[in-house]
């Protein structure tokens, strides 16, 4: 059984004392595949030295956050492009909007948005897609740029089950993890009705860490809680949770 965490930020400080020891114990728990969102050009280096150790275990997106969308923005998007003709990547992640952090900034959100969706698209590339208190400004832009060539993980979801299924009519699969084992989550109380084959699992690790671990660090190996808590959701066992999720990521992510 090989599970795939979709979306972790490894690389962070947050995992600088014990990086190595998180990453293996995840391995020898059947963990094998971690998928790693850029934030922005200051998070490049360190990506690529978490592939350079992990060659076979860690696979790489490229863009621009939506809370690193500042002024410079263009600058910004220019050295996602840079990184592309220098490699290739999985992704085009994460990108998104944000207004829980700042508001001022939508406009140019959603032109950095926009404007990474259409690269995805040049590229032949899934999305990632980063929302935070956005889903009608996410969905606006979805809208207006939604054709056969759009696809992707709306990363997080936290949404109600309307909002799910505005989003599986884009072509994007859910990403879901910690939040589902909240108690007032929320998401567990629909998520059956969406079919397994349009969900991923993901930590975002270091944050949202799953029950019982809530507001610690939040370690790949936790993955293992959110897998539980599908598995019990659907009625199913835990190898099928792990095989249908994995498929469902090896389709996205052209693996």
């Amino acid at each position: 059984m090989t599970i795939t965490d979709t979306h972790t930020h490894l690389y962070s400080d947050a995992f600088d004392e014990d990086r190595k020891e998180v990453i293996q114990k995840a391995i020898d728990n059947r963990i094998k595949r971690f998928f790693i969102p850029a934030i922005d050009s200051e998070t490049t280096k360190s990506m690529y030295a978490l592939e350079k150790e992990f060659p076979k275990n860690v696979f790489l997106m490229m863009g621009l956050h939506p809370t690193s969308v500042m002024e410079n923005y263009q600058e910004e998007l220019q050295h996602v492009k840079d990184q592309f003709e220098k490699r290739d990547f999985y992704a085009v992640g994460e990108i998104g909007i944000d207004l829980y952090w700042d508001k001022s900034t939508l406009e140019i959100q959603k032109k950095a948005f926009r404007q990474q969706i259409q690269f995805a698209k040049e590229k032949g590339l899934p999305i990632v897609i980063h929302c935070r208190d956005a889903f009608d400004e996410i969905f606006e832009v979805l809208e207006q740029e939604k054709d056969d060539k759009l696809f992707g993980i709306f990363h997080c979801f936290t949404g109600t089950y309307e909002q799910a299924q505005k989003a599986l009519s884009y072509n994007m699969k859910l990403g879901i993890g910690g939040v589902v084992t909240f108690k007032n989550g929320g998401i567990d109380k629909f998520l059956p009705k969406i079919p397994l084959e349009n969900i991923v699992l993901e930590t975002d690790s270091p944050y949202l860490a799953p029950s019982p671990y809530r507001g610690k660090r939040n370690d790949p190996v936790y993955i293992l809680e959110v897998l539980k808590k599908l598995a019990d959701l659907y009625n199913v066992t835990e190898e099928q949770v792990a095989e249908i999720t994995t498929l469902n990521s090896c389709e996205i992510f052209g693996i």
